[in-house]
């Protein structure tokens, strides 16, 4: 029994700094996919509040005189009480500000992949690229989300690059050539592959957070509050009165301008790339793409340099929030 369980299960895992998604696939059966904001808030700690959370079916747990309520009520909640929410994770790794970071990481993980899932599962979980021009060390960012996994009792785990991951689920069909491109809560993570094998990965320091503090710092508002705009209501194409709106596109234009031009840099100075003799499907995936008109954006601004090789087409990957850790998931079938 113990055997087929290590074959039957399997866990892709999204370890993103907005969102924590899991993807679990057990024998044929289809993959279950869940999803939390990798946030928290604090609240006073009271017997009525606590059993209220309860009936709600809110993550939580007690600290101490404070009741953590983590996930995705916690941006709402921090909204209605004027805070910002906190997080446990910063530009795509570990937030050192936090010092609870790794017990809230822990909490979310075990409440996206739930109480079913066995501790003799297969895990492959996400891990971003170096930021281009920083010097910022991922080996303790990867070792401790391992670490981490291991103290929820997973002993079989590997990792795989962010933007890897979305080539493996979203571009089965160009045989895993193509371009990936996740734009995250922290960074946005670019991948090059040909058959599936990595020929370029970076990432770029320009993600939601950078949005949604840029336009916070102009408007005056919440960085909570202009994150819940963006998520709600914001799109392109359209002439704003609103602010936010309008700050929204500004800093939404650098980034989309930051990655294009990461793309043309690193591909221009990458002797390795090959020829690879055909036009490249580029997908678009993860929460920054999700606004009406971005792929559009995105492409006007692609078409606007020259690049080392031909793009065939810019898409939006199918789920664009699971695609990573569904391609964490086929890169841990695939062992």
């Amino acid at each position: 029994m113990t055997t087929e369980k290590k074959l039957a299960e399997v866990v892709g895992l999204d370890v993103g700094t907005s969102r924590i998604v899991g993807a679990v696939k057990r024998g044929s059966e289809e993959a279950i996919v869940e999803s939390q904001l990798n946030a928290f808030v604090s609240l006073p700690h009271t017997k009525l509040t606590g059993q209220s959370l309860v009936r709600e079916g809110i993550p939580h747990r007690l600290s101490g005189d404070q009741i953590v309520v983590f996930g995705n009520e916690s941006a709402r909640m921090a909204d209605l009480l004027g805070r910002e929410i906190r997080r446990p994770m910063t530009r795509g790794i570990l937030n050192s500000q936090e010092a609870d970071s790794h017990h809230q990481i822990q909490e979310i993980i075990r409440t996206v992949l739930g109480e079913n899932t066995s501790p003799d599962a297969k895990v492959c979980f996400s891990v971003p690229a170096p930021p281009l021009g920083g010097e910022d060390s991922l080996t303790y960012h990867e070792a401790t989300l391992r670490q981490i996994l291991e103290q929820l009792g997973f002993s079989d785990i590997r990792a795989v690059n962010e933007g890897v991951a979305v080539i493996y689920s979203e571009l089965e069909e160009s045989n895993f050539t193509g371009i990936g491109v996740s734009c995250g809560g922290g960074l946005c993570n670019v991948a090059v592959a040909y058959m599936s094998v990595p020929i370029l990965t970076f990432s770029v320091a320009k993600g939601g957070d950078f949005i949604d503090s840029g336009a916070a710092s102009v408007t005056g508002e919440l960085i909570n509050r202009v994150r819940l705009v963006k998520e709600e209501s914001f799109h392109f194409n359209g002439h704003f009165s609103d602010k936010v709106q309008q700050a929204l596109t500004v800093y939404y234009d650098d980034m989309i301008a930051a990655i294009v031009q990461g793309l043309r840099d690193s591909l221009g100075t990458t002797r390795s790339v090959p020829k690879f003799g055909r036009a490249l499907p580029l997908v678009l995936s993860g929460g920054g793409v999700l606004p009406e008109g971005f792929r559009d954006r995105f492409e006007k601004a692609l078409n606007s340099v020259n690049l080392p090789i031909e793009i065939s087409e810019v898409r939006l990957a199918r789920q664009p929030l699971e695609a990573t850790a569904r391609g964490a998931l086929m890169a841990a079938l695939s062992e």
